[in-house]
């Protein structure tokens, strides 16, 4: 498959910035299409790399469309989608996440869903980008719907061998994530480091972080991209407070 635009921005964007944010909206957790876009607009302001949408849960498609419209009226940035499943698609995204959960002990969250959802973006012409996706202790939400076997936080050996495995099967994309709000933070950065001293494929760290140090600190680990929707959720995604964020990812190679 060759490599789409968005995919060859983001490629361009490590390349040249080191570190990115890509901020993530949940329709159903900003209620209203107003108020995603808002957050959304703030994050284009203050220097966020790409607008994820998606959650694991989704009121309506025509909800979805709406936010994705309103958002891409307010934003530069690619608007890529995060799907929680085939409904979380929308042919007003620039791309979308073309995700496999590859710990999951559901067949369906593995191939299933892909099979069933490749000929609808290929028919309303989203870019899929390949990702794989590992859900890491806790696991939040995600976790328990797909039934994950998840990888425990301190098992370096496995979240190593499952990021070679995930390079070896070509897969472009790595996403580690503790699921949403995860109390006990963020995966630890000795698994950070694991994964980034294995691959050579960009590698995404999400899940739990909610302060600009921490996602400093998970750059300087050595991965190349931190999402981040929660911190910014119930009026904290001010121009100011993303901002902070994007220094702090820029500072992280530094």
């Amino acid at each position: 498959m060759k490599i789409g635009k968005t995919e060859r921005y983001i490629l361009d964007s490590i390349e040249e910035k080191k570190g990115l944010l890509f901020t993530v909206i949940d329709p159903d957790d900003h209620k209203t299409a107003e108020n995603a876009s808002k957050t959304a607009k703030n994050a284009n302001e203050a220097g966020s790399d790409i607008i994820l949408i998606g959650g694991s849960t989704l009121s309506s498609q025509d909800f979805l469309d709406d936010v994705v419209k309103r958002i891409k009226e307010n934003v530069n940035i690619p608007v890529v989608l995060f799907p929680g499943n085939v409904n979380w698609l929308s042919k007003y995204a620039d791309a979308v996440y073309f995700m496999s959960l590859l710990n999951s002990t559901k067949p369906y969250w593995i191939s299933g869903a892909q099979i069933k959802g490749a000929p609808v973006v290929k028919k309303i012409g989203v870019e899929p980008i390949s990702v794989a996706y590992v859900v890491v202790e806790p696991g939040g939400t995600v976790g328990e719907i797909a039934e994950v076997d998840l990888i425990k936080r301190d098992d370096l050996q496995r979240i190593g061998a499952t990021a070679l495995a995930v390079q070896y099967m070509g897969y472009r994309f790595l996403v580690t994530d503790a699921g949403s709000k995860p109390k006990d933070g963020h995966i630890p950065l000795e698994m950070v480091k694991t994964v980034a001293k294995t691959i050579d494929i960009p590698y995404i760290v999400a899940g739990g972080i909610r302060t600009p140090e921490q996602a400093k600190s998970i750059i300087k680990a050595g991965a190349d991209a931190v999402q981040v929707g929660a911190a910014f959720e119930q009026g904290e995604g001010s121009v100011e407070n993303i901002r902070k964020m994007v220094e702090a990812v820029r500072e992280g190679k530094k």
